[in-house]
């Protein structure tokens, strides 16, 4: 349904009744929702959808369609802002982007200058990542619960436009990065974790200890 304002030909007289006066508001037209507003909403849908299951998260229909929504994201021009993009020296910088209401989810855009990395981690929670600018180095590991370290790396590069949805615990134990040249432009990644706003920094990263021949 389209809902711009159409040309008005004619306009009838004021209304004489004092209360149809008063509650008489001019229609303007609704503001087009933001490509960040559209993943929150594409992700509210997806829980919506798996509403009476006791973990959505862990659907592979809940999976597909956050990937699908950060494929969708990624490619919308005016995703971020110039400051949502801004690097730091210290560190990979995190700029929080939206909170559901409900608790339920974040999303955040990380900002990667060459040289820095995440730590070795598995995950406290569910979470999505796409590659919004440039390319990151992903370093996947193995588990050994036995020893309790993480093994057995690989890498693999992810370009830009690359997705990953992976769901609580240990079978997906990664590291990021950004591997360049300090003259190198920052890379950009779009992440989605289920957490709290607040909890972002304290409650996704699983960091864990890494054994000594999984060096790559």
């Amino acid at each position: 349904m389209n809902h711009a304002a159409s040309p008005i030909s004619h306009v009838p007289d004021a209304p004489s009744n004092p209360r149809e006066r008063a509650t008489s508001t001019p229609c303007r037209a609704l503001a087009a929702p933001t490509p960040i507003e559209r993943f929150c909403a594409r992700i509210d849908a997806a829980f919506a959808a798996l509403a009476n299951e006791s973990a959505p998260s862990r659907h592979p229909a809940f999976a597909r369609e956050l990937r699908a929504a950060l494929t969708e994201a990624v490619a919308a021009p005016g995703l971020l802002t110039p400051a949502q993009r801004e690097s730091g020296a210290a560190g990979y910088r995190r700029h929080r982007l939206a909170a559901d209401p409900l608790g339920r989810y974040a999303v955040v855009s990380l900002v990667w200058r060459p040289g820095q990395w995440s730590p070795v981690h598995g995950h406290h929670t569910w979470c999505g990542y796409a590659v919004i600018e440039g390319e990151l180095t992903e370093i996947v590991y193995g588990w050994d619960d036995a020893a309790c370290r993480a093994i057995d790396a690989r890498k693999r590069a992810r370009p830009t436009g690359a997705v990953s949805y992976v769901c609580a615990g240990r079978a997906a134990i990664h590291r990021l990065g950004h591997v360049g040249t300090p003259a190198d432009a920052p890379a950009v990644s779009l992440h989605v974790y289920g957490v709290t706003g607040e909890q972002v920094a304290t409650h996704v990263n699983d960091v864990v200890a890494v054994d000594a021949g999984a060096d790559v």
